[in-house]
């Protein structure tokens, strides 16, 4: 796959979970358009949004509830469009979607391959590539980055790093969708500073790539550690995301660990 191939897969996937047209992502204009469940959307999703934007850099794509349209495109139509994935601005659409009984919950970036740049990078442990027989006995709290302990079923693929018969890094991918397979790592505490975690996702991408799938991989925007994993991997920013939810859902995931 070359790069344009994979950035096409990604809007065309972007299109699909925003419920518009891949060439809205190019366009010089913001777009607003309502929200709709797909059967081809990311798993992970919960459709329809009541409000989400999305940006590849060019402008944004708002994907709303009908409700919604005329707060939102105000709102694009006042700030730029990178301060309007930021404070102060964002405080202002916040304020729009909590009348809504909703409040701004998800902030994401996410990172795609980088075709020319991107191989396997060394490990100084060795590593093995698991099947889904082989790493059932993984879904432990350490490695719930690689692994989905709600979505099982998704998890095509993991590269683990091995000190003797130790596990001691787990990249891991799920079939979010058709067409792009998303990826998570985890590394153990005492292991981590030497490049395990780079060369385990590394290694995971291209054997993603090997199979005509693309990967793609995600984190918040302080997540420093992430994303310099991301970028030493081969991967680079490709878009970003924000999503509103209901404020009893976002007040749920606010409940101090216990």
């Amino acid at each position: 796959m070359t790069n344009q191939d994979i950035l096409k897969t990604a809007m065309l996937q972007s299109s699909i979970d925003s419920h518009c047209e891949m060439e809205d992502f190019l366009s010089d204009q913001n777009k607003i358009v309502i929200s709709a469940p797909h059967p081809q959307a990311r798993k992970y999703l919960d459709l329809p949004f009541s409000c989400d934007l999305t940006s590849y850099g060019n402008n944004i794509v708002a994907s709303v509830s009908a409700d919604l349209a005329g707060p939102v495109q105000k709102y694009l139509d006042t700030y730029p469009v990178a301060h309007c994935f930021e404070t102060p601005n964002m405080y202002v659409l916040n304020e729009e979607v909590k009348k809504h009984k909703a409040c701004i919950c998800f902030m994401a970036e996410y990172f795609l391959p980088d075709a020319d740049i991107i191989q396997p990078l060394s490990c100084q442990y060795p590593t093995r590539l698991l099947e889904p027989n082989d790493f059932q006995s993984y879904y432990l709290p350490q490695w719930h980055n690689a692994l989905s302990e709600q979505r099982r079923h998704l998890d095509r693929m993991a590269i683990g790093a091995f000190d003797g018969g130790q596990l001691v890094g787990l990249a891991g991918c799920s079939a979010d969708c058709d067409t792009m397979w998303q990826i998570g790592v985890d590394v153990l505490p005492a292991y981590r500073r030497q490049g395990i975690a780079a060369a385990l996702t590394s290694r995971l991408a291209v054997e993603i790539l090997k199979r005509e799938i693309v990967p793609f991989y995600c984190c918040a925007w302080s997540n420093i550690r992430s994303a310099r994993n991301a970028i030493k991997s081969g991967f680079k920013p490709a878009w970003v995301q924000l999503t509103a939810k209901s404020i009893a859902f976002t007040s749920t995931m606010n409940q101090p660990p216990e």
